[in-house]
């Protein structure tokens, strides 16, 4: 079975030479330019705060202003004449923190939040994320990615003896990292439920089967098994431990299936799971190698890697069709990975081997406007779209020497203007998943 699985993963990272039929474009930062929303922000703060208060509550106002940083390519912090101006009060009353927020638009002269609420001084994070995601959806009448989580892995608890990688969850902008498995394994390929209170997860673990050696009756094999972990009551269910590979597991936008691939049938192919009993139907039949499935919001497009043209390329199935079409849409680089959609399902971002690195690049799900997002910058890999679609994810790779290399989470806008690294120092990261 290891064997398998290193043959699994070998047909993921093989090269091929094929040409380009799309047009590569560089975007490069600032270059993609739009409108700017102006804003200011006044902090204000009651005599009566005890000093540990007003310490706490100051962090709130830069939390605050942090947090609308990421949003630099839609807003512009200034204070003479802005469109918008959030103001934020904090007083004392009956024992109690109280925060008032107002957001007033400048142009018209109109008020267009008016928010009265107790403060959350045992979680002072939170309550600023939420209070700068109010502030935003009363501007853009939208949902910004302030309060969203991002879940990882991580091989920081190896030692020199045996790699281990758990799962995590942090802030969207990198705090309170927060350690969820505790396996002592390899844990791969996580995935967030749309209520986002499940994490699918797979881990490569031992089994012991029966032996065709005459001298052992039992031997141990490696197995790649699929789990949910809920977040509620942090336990762990294991969903599939088929023979082979059961990995790439992602919710349907219900919550009530998954898609994921299987290999107990000899060939790695994608199948659909219903959650509640367990049942099976098969979505790819095809001899050469399918994995790494993705859905769009209303499942009527599927994402997925396959050798089918010798190596690893990017393809989509039509679900809803009689026709059931398949269509080969990557044609850059060696071989490709790691292909996800965007919110409304009409892009999809992946990897690319390219110049002997990987690097992330969009495009349409119908094969068109393809755009390079990532270049000398590291090898990029692991890309995965806000909940909004204004940003994406990855991890990005820098070789320190020969024997040495760090790994991290980046985080940069749709069209490649690079924002924030989220982690350092924290191991080699793998695989980020932004919640819904």
């Amino acid at each position: 079975m290891k064997k398998k699985i290193m043959i699994f993963f070998l047909a993921l990272i093989s090269c091929v030479n094929i040409h380009a039929e799309n047009e590569v474009t560089i975007i490069a930062v600032g270059e993609a330019e739009e409108d700017k929303t102006s804003l200011s922000f006044e902090f204000s703060y009651d005599q009566k705060l005890k000093e540990a208060e007003l310490k706490e509550l100051k962090n709130v106002a830069q939390i605050i202003k942090d947090d609308f940083a990421f949003y630099k390519h839609k807003f512009e912090i200034k204070s003479e004449k802005p469109q918008y101006t959030s103001k934020i009060g904090f007083e004392v009353q009956d024992n109690k923190v109280k925060s008032h927020l107002l957001v007033i638009n400048q142009i018209k002269g109109e008020t267009v939040l008016d928010l009265k609420n107790d403060v959350w001084m045992n979680n002072i994070r939170g309550f600023s994320h939420d209070m700068a995601n109010k502030a935003f959806q009363a501007i853009t009448g939208k949902n910004s990615i302030f309060k969203t989580k991002i879940v990882f892995v991580s091989d920081r608890n190896s030692s020199k003896r045996k790699l281990v990688k758990e799962l995590y969850i942090m802030d969207f902008d990198g705090e309170r990292k927060q350690r969820l498995t505790f396996k002592k394994s390899l844990v791969i390929a996580p995935s967030i439920s749309p209520d986002n209170q499940k994490i699918l997860f797979s881990a490569i673990e031992a089994r012991w089967i029966k032996s065709k050696s005459p001298r052992q009756s039992v031997q141990k094999v490696q197995n790649l098994n699929l789990y949910v972990y809920d977040i509620a009551s942090r336990k762990t269910e294991l969903i599939s431990d088929n023979k082979g590979i059961n990995s790439g597991a992602i919710f349907n936008k219900s919550g009530d299936s998954i898609y994921l691939t299987l290999s107990n049938q000899k060939n790695a192919d994608i199948y659909k799971m219903n959650l509640s009993d367990k049942s099976l139907t098969q979505i790819t039949t095809h001899f050469s190698t399918d994995v790494d499935p993705h859905i769009n919001h209303n499942e009527s497009l599927l994402t997925f890697l396959s050798s089918r043209h010798g190596k690893a390329n990017i393809y989509t199935k039509e679900m809803l069709t009689p026709s059931k079409k398949v269509t080969r849409v990557s044609y850059v680089g060696q071989f490709n990975a790691a292909p996800r959609f965007n919110p409304e399902g009409d892009e999809i971002v992946f990897s690319s081997w390219v110049d002997n690195r990987f690097d992330i690049y969009r495009i349409g799900s119908d094969g068109r406007n393809l755009v390079r997002l990532t270049k000398n910058f590291g090898s990029n890999e692991e890309p995965w779209f806000s909940p909004d679609g204004e940003f994406i994810i990855f991890t990005s790779q820098k070789v320190i020497s020969s024997k040495n290399a760090v790994q991290n989470i980046h985080i940069m806008t749709r069209d490649g203007e690079l924002v924030k690294q989220l982690t350092n120092g924290f191991g080699k990261v793998y695989t980020p998943r932004w919640s819904n």
